[in-house]
């Protein structure tokens, strides 16, 4: 029959991967100089920065200015608690928990509110100084915080841990069987 093929191959990937975690809590000031520990303290002064900005200003009341400083307020609370987690090897004591993925949420979901909250504001940036200077550290706050997602949804990608070390390894083999008689 000239549709049926003579041959046919049959490719089998096997994946395999070692994780090697430290389940004691330590303190390692090291997570501070990685990008994801530089983005982390940069979303806590930009989130200080924002919510201080709200808060001594005379339009904090505004609906615009309330929202940001509620984003911010959260925002560095939230960070703060992660990074601390971080540098105390909490995040690598509990391995399990799917770390990257919240972030990966968190961050997304962060990246949406200071963007909605910066656009708000810079609606108004003619009313008061306020509003221009919230516009301003909330549109480079959502980029950061949009980087730090991305960085998030790679290392997902990749199949790495929030931390410790994870070696994956793919082997990848091809068998081709005869023609069929």
């Amino acid at each position: 029959d000239p549709g049926f093929p003579g041959q046919h191959t049959t490719t089998t990937t096997v994946t395999t991967s070692n994780t090697n975690v430290q389940t004691n809590i330590r303190y390692d000031p090291s997570y501070i100089k990685t990008i994801p520990g530089m983005l982390k303290c940069a979303q806590i002064i930009m989130n200080l920065l924002i919510f201080l900005s709200v808060f001594f200003s005379h339009y904090s009341s505004t609906g615009q200015l309330s929202f940001m400083s509620f984003i911010c307020g959260l925002g560095f609370w939230f960070t703060g608690v992660l990074l601390a987690f971080y540098l105390f090897h909490i995040i690598e004591k509990f391995f399990k928990v799917p770390w990257l993925k919240i972030e990966l949420i968190y961050g997304g979901l962060w990246t949406i509110m200071l963007l909605i909250g910066s656009t708000l504001c810079a609606s108004y940036m003619g009313y008061a100084a306020a509003f221009g200077v919230v516009t301003f550290f909330g549109y480079i706050n959502t980029v950061i915080y949009g980087y730090d997602c991305y960085l998030k949804y790679k290392s997902i990608q990749n199949g790495e841990i929030a931390q410790g070390e994870r070696q994956v390894t793919k082997s990848t083999s091809q068998v081709a069987s005869p023609a069929a008689y």
